[in-house]
Formats: C-alpha cells, sequence, structure tokens
C-alpha cells in the first residue's frame, strides 16, 4: 500500500505545488452530478506554542450542535404552493433529505481538514498527502458512527461518499491531472479504503495499545511508512491518536438527527491551539 501512495500522490502533489491549491483527494466508483463541491475554508492564524502532552484528555461527550446554534443547517419550510410543487418534484423525499444532510456532514469535514489550527496543533506541514490523510481520518470518524445506525446510516454513508468523489474528482482535476484522471482516482480509491480497513483493525479488542498510534503515523506523518518518529513528531502522533479516539466517542455520544442532519461540529481545534495549561 505504500508503494501504491508514493505512486498515486507524487504526481499529483506535483500538480497542486505548481498550481498553489490546497485540497483534500480520495479514490472513485462514480462521479455525483447533482452536488456541488463543498466550498474550502482558509483562515489565518497565529502561531502559537501548544503542550502536546496536555491535549485531548477531556471525557467524550456529544458534537451535537444545541437548539440555538447560529451554526445549525435547518431543513427549509416552504409553504403554500412552493411547498406543493417541491413535494411534487421529490424535494422532500427520503433521499433529498438525505442528500442534503449529506452535503452538510461533508462541509463539516471539509471544515476541520482545511483549516490552520489541525495543522498547526499537530506540527504538521500542509501539503496534499496531510492534507488527504486527515480528510480521510474524518471521514472514517463519520463513516464508522453511520454504521451504528444499521442499513438507513450505511446508504447515507454512501451518498456522503460520493459527495466526497465528486469533490475530490473536482480538486484533483483543477490540480492539473486531467491525463490518466481515472487511473489516479482509483489509485486513491484503494489507498482510502486501505487506510480505512487499518483505523478499524488497529481498533479491535484484540488489537495491541500501540497499534492505533503505529496506524496514525503511517498514514499521516510518516513519508514512506518505513521511518520512526523522533520524540517531537512522538507527541504529535500520540496527541493525534488520542484526538481520534475521542472523535470516534463522541461520536457514538451523537444523536442520529444531529448526525443524519450534519448539525454536528468536530471538536474545536482553535480552542486547543489555544491552550497552554491543564487538561483538555
Amino acid at each position: 500500500m505504500l508503494q501504491r501512495w508514493s505512486k498515486a500522490i507524487s504526481p499529483i502533489s506535483k500538480f497542486g505545488s505548481q498550481s498553489g491549491l490546497k485540497f483534500m483527494k480520495d479514490g472513485t466508483r462514480q462521479s455525483y452530478a447533482r452536488v456541488a463541491p463543498a466550498p474550502t475554508i482558509e483562515d489565518k492564524a497565529e502561531p502559537v506554542q501548544v503542550n502536546l502532552d496536555k491535549m485531548f484528555w477531556s471525557k467524550p461527550c456529544s458534537l451535537a450542535l444545541s437548539p440555538d446554534s447560529p451554526l445549525r443547517v435547518e431543513e427549509p419550510n416552504y409553504q403554500g404552493i412552493k411547498h406543493f410543487m417541491l413535494k411534487l418534484m421529490l424535494f422532500y423525499s427520503k433521499q433529498s433529505k438525505s442528500i442534503r444532510g449529506a452535503n452538510v456532514v461533508y462541509r463539516r469535514i471539509i471544515s476541520q481538514v482545511d483549516k490552520p489550527p489541525i495543522y498547526e496543533v499537530f506540527n504538521l506541514e500542509k501539503t496534499f498527502k496531510t492534507t488527504f490523510s486527515l480528510l480521510v481520518l474524518h471521514m472514517w470518524f463519520c463513516l464508522r458512527r453511520l454504521k451504528q445506525e444499521g442499513k438507513e446510516g450505511v446508504e447515507f454513508g454512501q451518498y456522503l461518499y460520493e459527495i466526497y468523489n465528486h469533490d475530490v474528482e473536482l480538486r484533483v482535476s483543477k490540480a492539473g491531472v486531467n491525463l490518466l484522471l481515472t487511473k489516479w482516482m482509483k489509485e486513491l480509491e484503494k489507498i482510502f479504503y486501505g487506510n480505512i480497513v487499518a483505523y478499524d483493525t488497529a481498533l479491535l479488542p484484540e488489537a495491541k495499545p500501540g497499534d492505533f498510534s503505529n496506524v496514525i503515523w503511517r498514514n499521516i506523518f510518516s513519508d514512506d511508512g518505513s521511518s520512526t518518529p523522533d520524540d517531537t513528531a512522538s507527541k504529535a502522533v500520540q496527541a493525534m491518536a488520542r484526538y481520534a479516539h475521542r472523535e470516534v466517542s463522541c461520536m457514538t455520544l451523537t444523536d442520529k438527527e444531529a448526525l443524519f442532519s450534519g448539525n454536528f461540529m468536530f471538536t474545536s481545534l482553535k480552542h486547543e491551539n489555544r491552550s497552554r495549561e491543564g487538561h483538555q
């Protein structure tokens, strides 16, 4: 898988660097033409010192947004003839609602992965590889939670995955990879599923204590998967593993309504970025 990663990432990273684009990728099976690409978010943040040893120790909690949160996205409540016409066009069908909800979920993922704090907190350089790897990690958070909702969750997860694929294909194309696009997308798809399986396996009851951290290191921090982290990198890897463990638990505590509507937010890394003492 590591050789495949190098083969797939190197050409795309080169194009992305030349074009100055910052984006995420994954493999693809089909495009999703009805879904607009999720916007990326660019923030400027002042660099601060963080104590990685003291981060992400707090008790997991639901990530659902409060009913009065300005960040909530509500279903449109049209009345009269407009409601009637939209109903005829299946706007209120279960599938349409799921597609809209999956779009919101994907925007939550993009928001967390695109913003500077996640790179600053974990001492990561913002490259194609790290951005792609972080995107896969957060997709895993959501897909793992959705599986807990049975068939309905799996179906919703497929909508989310298709939105993800469509956005990735557009981003790869904008980066300058137009020749053999399908080939590169298939390679990235294999990497996506390989990472998902590795994360799930590392959380099995029979997994060893350090397995999850090792997977985080190989998938996100390591360039070739063969080296070992130094002391500084090791602290970042351990902190990322705690963050991921906590997000998995928080997602489990997040109710179905918040999950399917996208009315949840991942743990704020801006808060973590500014925390200098005490456990977070």
